[in-house]
């Protein structure tokens, strides 16, 4: 498909559900990780110290690296590395699959953890470009696929690697391939976009009232306070609520884990919401809905039923998950023309927040209880009262217009 002057005047929906695709196979290998831990410690006879320094090495190079390409991309845009980010991912899988001691899965993860940082900033960019118009509506269709993926991670470790064990790992290659082939075409739509936007001359549209820079700053650092309450309370309720339930409520592991994929499931569909709501109400109050809104629901979750949790879990999923994708293009437009810095950041932060949040939850339940940690998480979504504090969207209008050449040369 090629990137002519209409086309990129209008969302390009094929290739949003494209790198959609492509965003549900690479968070769907890297949510395994974590969930094949029980089997990885059985058949390797790892340490928990080990399994912990396994996640911590996922999650560090996942962070690391996303903001480093996102911002290296924006000057030199680099549409090929596209499918090379997926054969990082491909080749990790293959070597966690044989691998047979400790160093042999940190080597897999850190290719993992490798294809992840390419492919967060650099399709987040492409969804920014196909969306024309509908920048929240491309962000989310994005968005959503990896809220798929995560959310199938409980389901493939139960039908794949509980009867088959560490080697069944190795079906990961065909999704991996598939997603070669995918971002391959992206990558052809995307150097072509290129090429018909440079022949364009560069209009950079300015208006009065511009942003002074210390707003900005501020700005961004209310984001980041956001993503703080969003991602440690994810990894509040995707690592420890399902040992809660089994404490409190005498549930299996296998029923605790719906209430997980209730909540993840429920997630997706609110993603795929948020964006196209935010398009509509405005962003900045799309992000306070999203955070402030699953307070009320969090706080009674603890001192719930069973029958509650589940509702409680389902709306808690798709309120909380609505925002990230409405977060993702307020940042950008806070920062135009670094569309792939902000990406790589923002997924860098969620990445590294949800990793370190995991090990200072995890350890402050030893000290004291699953139960209190569980009802201290309850209280992060009142973070989300700072978002009254975020430029309005009439505001972010305020700042140059940057013209679509612009934005796709990085200059």
């Amino acid at each position: 498909m090629k990137a002519s002057n209409s086309a990129v005047q209008t969302t390009v929906f094929s290739i949003l559900f494209s790198i959609s695709l492509v965003h549900l196979f690479n968070d769907a290998i890297q949510s395994v990780i974590p969930a094949i831990f029980p089997i990885l410690r059985d058949s390797l006879k790892l340490s928990f110290a080990q399994i912990g320094w396994i996640a911590f090495t996922l999650n560090v190079t996942a962070s690391l690296f996303q903001p480093l390409i996102g911002l290296y991309t924006d000057s030199k845009p680099k549409p090929f590395l596209l499918p090379i980010g997926v054969v990082f991912s491909l080749l990790g899988m293959i070597v966690l699959a044989f691998a047979a001691d400790f160093a042999q899965v940190i080597f897999s993860v850190v290719l993992i953890g490798l294809g992840s940082s390419i492919l967060h900033p650099e399709a987040s960019r492409v969804a920014y470009l196909a969306a024309g118009p509908r920048r929240g509506l491309a962000q989310s269709i994005f968005q959503t696929g990896g809220n798929i993926g995560q959310a199938l991670a409980p389901i493939f470790t139960a039908l794949i690697f509980v009867p088959l064990g560490q080697f069944g790992i190795i079906w990961f290659v065909i999704p991996a391939s598939i997603a070669i082939m995918v971002q391959i075409f992206v990558a052809r739509w995307y150097r072509e976009y290129m090429s018909v936007q440079v022949k364009k001359p560069k209009a950079e549209v300015f208006v009065s009232g511009k942003l002074p820079a210390s707003t900005v700053s501020y700005a961004i650092s209310i984001l980041i306070m956001l993503l703080f309450s969003k991602f440690v309370y994810t990894a509040s309720m995707s690592g420890f609520y399902a040992f809660y339930l089994i404490e409190k409520h005498a549930l299996s592991t296998a029923q605790a884990q719906m209430y997980i994929f209730a909540m993840l499931a429920a997630g997706a569909l609110g993603t795929f919401v948020g964006g196209p709501l935010a398009d509509r109400i405005g962003r900045r109050n799309a992000i306070w809905f999203s955070i402030l809104g699953t307070a009320p629901f969090s706080l009674i979750l603890p001192f719930a039923n069973l029958f509650w949790s589940m509702i409680l879990s389902v709306l808690i999923g798709f309120i909380l998950l609505s925002g990230f994708s409405v977060i993702i293009v307020y940042a950008q437009e806070l920062l135009p023309g670094k569309v792939g810095m902000v990406s790589g950041l923002f997924f860098g932060i969620s990445f590294g927040l949800g990793g370190i949040g995991s090990v200072v939850l995890g350890n402050l339940a030893d000290y004291t209880s699953i139960s209190f940690v569980i009802k201290l998480c309850a209280y992060l979504p009142l973070i989300g009262l700072l978002a009254a504090f975020l430029p309005t969207d009439a505001k972010l209008k305020l700042h140059p217009a940057n013209s679509e050449a612009t934005l796709a040369s990085g200059n």
